[in-house]
């Protein structure tokens, strides 16, 4: 079995979040690919098998299965343009089927494009956002009030915390074992915390308790559930916009995003990728 190591969404040739990717001819038990994530140790791991005019898909973090990882499918799609040359392909998931680019940049890398899952959002329950916040040691008062804290979703439910300073950002910490039973009770998959520095860049970061990883560092699938949040919000910045992620854990990476008008509609988010040396 060969396992692919790739850090999608890296920024300059650096950073990047790595993901496993392993081809199959047909897709193994669920145990097995879970003690194969396990074994990665990285946040998420993708298996493919080839499926009529596509290719099925499964994602799995070190402790649960995940019904879409965007980091990890920006992973698969520079494999995939690796191994079958450049254009888009279509991917079967679990509930919902999307599509990734792979196109050549002039250094001879990838660069990669998907396009998400239809999007959803919806106000989080204030009490459970108050638990939320208390074991972030952060307060009502942290949070900029133009951005309410909602779940969004486009493909995998995320909680959307935007604080108002880059402090708060850089300060992020909590205990892992309570934030995970939080998670749990509203099926999260991250918790996203950003700052806003423009009407077309964030900086973020996102804790992964519920997958059994403290912080993420670069994550498509919140960055499309945020692009889906803020056009529900009627958010008066740009369409296409940049999130920044890892700077604070010293894994540089950067989201490029963009999204229409049309409500819960499907939304494009791309990056590099580099090949992780085994060194």
């Amino acid at each position: 079995m060969n396992i692919l190591k790739l850090a999608a969404f890296s920024y300059k040739g650096e950073g990047g979040n790595p993901a496993g990717v392993v081809f199959y001819d047909e897709m193994p038990a669920a145990e097995e690919m879970l003690e194969i994530a396990k074994q990665v140790g990285y946040s998420e791991t993708a298996f493919l098998v080839k499926q009529d005019d596509g290719w099925r898909i499964r994602y799995f973090a070190p402790q649960m299965e995940v019904p879409f990882c965007g980091h990890a499918t920006i992973a698969l799609g520079a494999a995939l343009g690796e191994r079958f040359g450049e254009g888009s392909y279509k991917l079967y998931l679990n509930q919902s089927e999307i599509t990734v680019r792979a196109e050549k940049l002039s250094d001879g890398n990838l660069a990669v494009t998907l396009q998400s899952p239809e999007t959803f959002s919806e106000d989080a329950p204030k009490e459970y956002v108050n638990k939320i916040l208390a074991a972030f040691n952060l307060k009502a008062d942290d949070i900029t009030p133009e951005f309410p804290v909602r779940f969004a979703s486009a493909g995998a439910k995320h909680l959307i915390l935007v604080v108002k300073d880059r402090k708060s950002l850089a300060d992020m910490n909590y205990e892992f074992d309570l934030v995970k039973s939080l998670m749990a009770e509203q099926d999260l998959v991250t918790i996203s915390i950003l700052w806003q520095e423009s009407n077309e860049s964030f900086h973020s970061r996102n804790a992964f308790a519920s997958g059994g990883v403290y912080e993420d560092p670069a994550t498509g699938a919140a960055a499309a559930a945020l692009a889906g949040y803020l056009r529900d919000i009627n958010w008066i910045g740009k369409k296409s916009f940049t999130i920044l992620q890892g700077e604070d854990m010293g894994v540089p990476s950067r989201l490029l995003v963009e999204y229409s008008s049309k409500i819960g509609e499907s939304i494009k988010v791309s990056g590099e990728v580099r090949h992780i040396s085994d060194d």
